[in-house]
Formats: structure tokens, sequence, C-alpha cells
């Protein structure tokens, strides 16, 4: 028997680590493992060379592009003292020393990480310019990482306005947001701007392999490429897509294959695609038809397809200036090759333009897969006729018969006018009319300054209103049948109806005043006074 023994309690078992999603997990730890963003490191590695580093940076870029893990290792190059305790500001922190690893498991007192989204307010700006006041408690500087900035109200971009123009020493403020356009003026112009780009397709796919080699996951370079393209240049979004396809590959060893993605994201299959748009371009819409059917019933949506024909259309037109990508399939890049010499660019531009409208239209139909056979049978409809510089070079061959001319039409007869030819006829055809209300006002207002039917510009002695003029071309055009053109004019023009009939009866009361006959009445009777009278009778 042992001489004593051990009445110690067994130790607890060890809790399995939860586990953590790719995009957590490879979050980048130093400047190094950010990619695709190198302009921006290196004008940071100056700037702390240099020490000319700035109080304030605004980091601004679509999702997933590094903006807030930029903004985190900021910090921690800013705050590193080294592994000895002993260094300043480097591009390359050590992430061992206590500050890097605080910041980087969030919990430094002096680094504070606040989203904008959740704290918009005033007071939450007031609590920021009254805590900047006082220095850091242990690390170098104090830092105020903001995310998604823009988010914060009018009255708290004002409040920190004069804090960020004239920030204590010790004091950086580090902006994040994916919407740069709202943030004010005044405070870009008080912020280092650093635009971070997407990142392209290839550094991605580069990115999951070796993620996928750290994860022990065996995965096809189709499948990280479709991956990568679905990703639109943000790494996060790539990284949760990644975990989704490795989740989806199996437990036994599995790799993540191609095809298994494209069910996965409901993408069209190259090859589908490549018949898809070799049908359209032969003009043969049955089989363009069939082959659209069989991807939707295989679950792919039609304006993903669709989208996949404006990719391949804009491959063949890269190729066909010679900008072909060299990272693309032998087969891939004969199909390419062979349309890109086969196909003119007005070919290609309306190809493109009928696709592109298509697919706008497929996104907003309500019958999504109707509407994308209607815009492949539109453009079949248009690939089968040629461009117009080539029907004008085949005419100019004598390939192709020139079309005969159009036959003269006959020169059309002069229109008769039923217009009166004198104003005052026009007057009396008015009134006959039953338009006696603007018959009575020309015959006693209106003067002609000419009358050229079917136009006539008239002065009046009293002013005559807009409503007037357009009323009396709708009763001529009514009286004469065709429109009418009436303007009004300064100039005296003749007098109205009304004084010429006073004027010819005055003229006529003379004559008859003048005659022999009353002359001799007037001698006999000095008094009389001519009361009426008769052209009949005057001339007797």
């Amino acid at each position: 028997m042992p001489d004593s023994l051990d009445l110690g309690e067994p130790p607890a078992p060890t809790k399995p680590e939860a586990y953590r999603v790719l995009a957590r997990k490879y979050r980048p730890q130093t400047f190094k493992e950010l990619i695709g963003q190198d302009a921006m490191v290196r004008t940071l590695g100056n700037a702390i060379a240099r020490d000319r580093i700035a109080h304030a940076f605004l980091m601004t870029g679509v999702r997933g592009v590094g903006k807030t893990s930029t903004a985190r290792l900021i910090a921690k190059a800013l705050n590193c003292i080294g592994p000895d305790g002993q260094g300043g500001p480097t591009i390359d922190p050590c992430g061992v020393c206590e500050p890097c690893v605080a910041i980087a498991e969030g919990r430094h007192i002096d680094v504070v990480e606040m989203d904008a989204a959740s704290h918009t307010s005033v007071d939450d700006a007031r609590q920021i310019i009254d805590a900047s006041r006082y220095a850091s408690v242990s690390a170098r500087f104090k830092i105020y990482i903001i995310d998604e900035v823009h988010m914060l109200s009018k009255n708290a971009f004002n409040a920190l306005l004069k804090t960020l123009e004239e920030p204590p020493p010790h004091v950086k403020f580090l902006f994040a947001t994916t919407e740069v356009n709202k943030v004010p003026v005044t405070v870009l112009s008080r912020c280092q701007r650093f635009d971070l780009r997407r990142i392209s397709a290839e550094r991605l796919a580069e990115h999951f392999a070796w993620v996928c080699a750290q994860e022990h996951v065996a995965a096809e370079a189709d499948a990280l490429m479709l991956i990568a393209r679905a990703a639109e240049g943000s790494a996060r979004d790539g990284l949760s897509i990644l975990d989704q396809a490795i989740a989806h590959a199996g437990l036994e060893g599995g790799a993540v294959a191609a095809a298994a993605v494209r069910d996965m994201l409901g993408l069209s299959d190259r090859g589908a695609v490549r018949d898809l748009l070799g049908a359209v371009l032969a003009g043969d819409a049955a089989t363009a038809l069939a082959a659209l059917r069989r991807q939707y019933d295989h679950g792919v949506d039609p304006a993903s397809v669709l989208r996949s024909l404006l990719e391949t259309v804009h491959r063949v037109t890269l190729a066909k200036v010679g900008a072909a990508d060299a990272a693309q399939p032998a087969e891939e890049r004969a199909a390419l090759d062979g349309w890109s010499s086969a196909l003119s660019f007005p070919a290609l531009h309306r190809l493109w333009q009928l696709l592109l409208k298509g697919h706008d239209e497929v996104a907003r139909a309500a019958l999504p897969i109707e509407a994308a056979e209607m815009a492949l049978l539109r453009a079949i409809h248009a690939s089968t006729m040629p461009d117009p510089g080539e029907l004008a070079r085949r005419i100019a061959s004598g390939a192709m018969p020139a079309p005969a001319p159009a036959p003269a039409a006959p020169a059309p007869e002069p229109a008769r006018s039923s217009a009166p030819a004198e104003f005052a006829a026009l007057v009396a055809l008015l009134e006959d009319k039953g338009a006696h209300a603007i018959a009575a006002q020309l015959s006693n207002s209106a003067r002609v300054v000419r009358y050229a039917p079917p136009e006539m510009v008239l002065s009046s002695a009293r002013p005559l209103s807009a409503d007037m003029v357009r009323d009396l071309s709708d009763a001529c055009k009514t009286a004469t049948g065709q429109p009418w053109r009436v303007t009004m004019s300064d100039e005296p023009g003749a007098p109205t109806l009304r004084e010429a009939a006073k004027a010819a009866e005055d003229a006529e009361r003379q004559a008859v005043w003048d005659s022999p006959m009353v002359q001799a009445a007037r001698a006999a009777f000095p008094d009389a006074v001519l009361e009426n009278w008769s052209k009949k009778r005057s001339a007797m």
C-alpha cells in the first residue's frame, strides 16, 4: 500500500473552445495580413516612421474590406511598446505586449470602440468630449474608434467639431464608415481619409486557399474563384460563404467542389452559360429557351442567368480588344476567342444593351422566368440582323441588291380655301354660324392690319384679351373648316366695320343734302331738316 493517499478532487474536464467563424478567426492581426490595401499601409508606415501621425483618421469603403480591422491595427501600432516594453509606435506591432494583447481582445481601457448606430445622440458625443480631456491610463494614446460614424446625428457631429479640430495631444480619433457621402464636409476636412479598395477576386481566391490550408480543408480552385466573385470584393462576405461551403462539403473529408458551390449560391454553370450564349448568337430560339428552362429547373435565378450572360459578353469584348484574362480555362478561352473574331463591336454593344435591359426587366418583373425568355427572344431576333455598317458594305460590294426606291407620292393638290376673301364677309359668316358675340366685337372694335386667309393681323380700338384671340381662332376654324392664325399688332389698321358703315352713312347723307332737289326745298323752307332719305328718291 502506498504510504499516503491523494484525496484531492479530480481535475475538471477542459471545456472545448467555442467555434469561431472564419471571418472572426482570420481577422488581420498585423498590417501584413491586411490584403488589398497596400497603398494605405505604405502611407501609414511612412507617417509613423517620420512621426507625422494625424490626430484623426477616416476609413471608408464597402463592407468587409477591413475598415474596423484597420482602425484596431492603427491603435495597436500607436500604442505598442514591444516585447521588452521599450518600443515606440511602429507599423509592425509585436502582438505580444500588454497593449497589443489587450487591444486585440477588446479590453484595453484607453481604446474605446463605439458603434455610432446605437450611440447617435449629442449626449454620447459630449461623453467623448469630457473623457478626452483626461490623460490615458496606461497607453501612449487614448484612442476612440467610432464605427459607422455617418449614423451620428447632426448635433453630435457639431458637438465633436471643436475637439476634432484641436484635440489634446494624447487623443486620436479613428472613424469608419461605408457611406462617406453622409459625413459632413466639416468633419471630412478635419480627418486624414483613406479609401479602402475592393479586393480583387484573384487576391481573395489566394486568401481563401490559404485559409483552407490552415483549416486542413481541400477545395477546388474553381470553387474558390466562384466564392471570390460572389463576395464582390469583400473579404468578410467571402469568408462567410467559404464557411458555408465547407459545412456543405460534408464530414467525410469531402472537398469544396465548384458544382456544390454553384448549387449553394444558385449560380449558373459556366459551360451551360456558354451553350446558352451560343444558341442566342446562332438564332436558335428553341435550344436557347430549353437551356434557360433547364437552369431554372436546377434552381438558378433567371436574373442570375442574364447576369452570367452579361459577364460572358463583357469577357468576349475584352478578348476582342486584347485584354482577356490569362487565367481562364482553355475551353472558355477558345470559345471567347471564336466569338470575338466572329462578332463586330456594334453587334457586341447591341447584345450588351439588350441583355442589360432584359436583366433590369427580370429584376422587377412579376413573372421573372417569362421576362427572361422574352429578353432572350429579343436578343435572338437582333442577332440575326446585320448592323448598319455591314449592311452598307454588302450593298456597296454587290452582295446584296440595293433596295428599290419607294414610288414617289403624288403631289398633294393645293387645298381649296373656303375662307371669305373679305374681312366683312368673314364677320357675316361668323354671325351666320352663331358666333354672335365674336362677330359683334369684330365689327365694333377690330381694325384690320392685314387680312390673308387663313391669317389675319388685327389691332383694336379697345384692348382684346388673350382669350378673345384664342376664341376667335377657334370660331374661324369652326366656320371655315381650316385652322386660322390670328395675331395682334400695334399698327393703326383700317377703320372698324362699324366706323366704315358710319362714314358711308354720313357721306350718303351729305350727298342727299347737297342734291339740287334738296337745295331747292331748303331755299323755299330755310328751317327744313333732313329726317330721312332714300337713294331711290334722292336720285329722282
